[in-house]
């Protein structure tokens, strides 16, 4: 059995999202996100929806893309709306059977929450998948600078954003390899007794763990051989800069996050 992880790998398109800056970007799908929870109208959470789709047209991301990306919280939602059909006992009564009873707020809240958690995610998936991880660390390097000039390391929690999503790809195809040796010895870790799947899930995070120190060995001779040092100044190969597209990003973000604000 191997293992697919696809979060903060970047899917290249020509698309208008794939074009905005990435601090535009990265600004916006965190405006987007924080508004979603300010929902909680049937007609709010209907534009909330609407938003999410057109979002996902502009960015020209096959929606098989973007679902297996946030394929990991769709049993933690799924498991969110049940507790909250079964748990809240607000509204009227629409179905009693036993100890279960259903009303029409815990219908609701079924529905409400889970779709609000699932937009959040999916835009910030829409990030990950039209940003490159070098983008993305130049976005948060230039929102960590006043910090540098604070005399704070900014640029080095810069780096370690960069590096930390420059692995995350690396990492999962380390774990599928290694799971895919686990099952050529007959040690798969989705079959057998919890004690036998136990010893195959801490077998492969030994492996991964052993993997990652390596990557890290030959990510700090890279850096030694370039002659990094902490604290000096970065250049870049494609310096970031505003244009009038960021413009009327920002601008069609502010009206979206105060129709959902008003609407919720």
């Amino acid at each position: 059995m191997a293992l697919r992880i696809s979060v903060g790998q970047y899917y290249a398109a020509d698309s208008p999202i794939h074009r905005l800056d990435p601090r535009t970007k990265a600004a916006c799908a965190l405006a987007l996100m924080i508004a979603t929870f300010f929902v909680h109208t049937p007609l709010g959470l209907a534009v909330l929806a609407a938003s999410v789709l057109v979002l996902l047209l502009a960015a020209r991301v096959p929606a098989g893309e973007v679902l297996s990306s946030v394929r990991g919280v769709l049993w933690v939602l799924l498991i969110l709306a049940v507790f909250n059909l079964l748990l809240i006992r607000d509204g009227s009564v629409l179905l009693a059977a036993g100890p279960i009873t259903i009303t029409t707020g815990g219908a609701w809240s079924a529905v409400l929450y889970p779709v609000r958690v699932f937009a959040a995610i999916v835009m910030g998936a829409l990030l990950l998948l039209t940003t490159t991880p070098t983008e993305l660390g130049d976005a948060f390097d230039a929102a960590c600078s006043p910090l540098t000039r604070l005399g704070l390391p900014g640029h080095e929690l810069a780096m370690v954003f960069s590096l930390m999503l420059r692995f995350i790809p690396t990492l999962a195809n380390d774990a599928s390899a290694i799971m895919d040796a686990q099952v050529a010895r007959g040690g798969e870790v989705a079959r057998g007794s919890l004690g036998r799947r136990l010893r195959a899930v801490g077998s492969v995070l030994v492996a991964l763990m052993a993997s990652s120190m390596h990557h890290a060995d030959d990510l700090a001779r890279a850096l030694d051989a370039r002659c990094y040092e902490s604290g000096g100044t970065r250049s870049h190969w494609h310096p970031l800069h505003f244009g009038a597209r960021d413009v009327t990003g920002f601008a069609a973000t502010a009206a979206l996050v105060t129709l959902l604000v008003t609407l919720g």
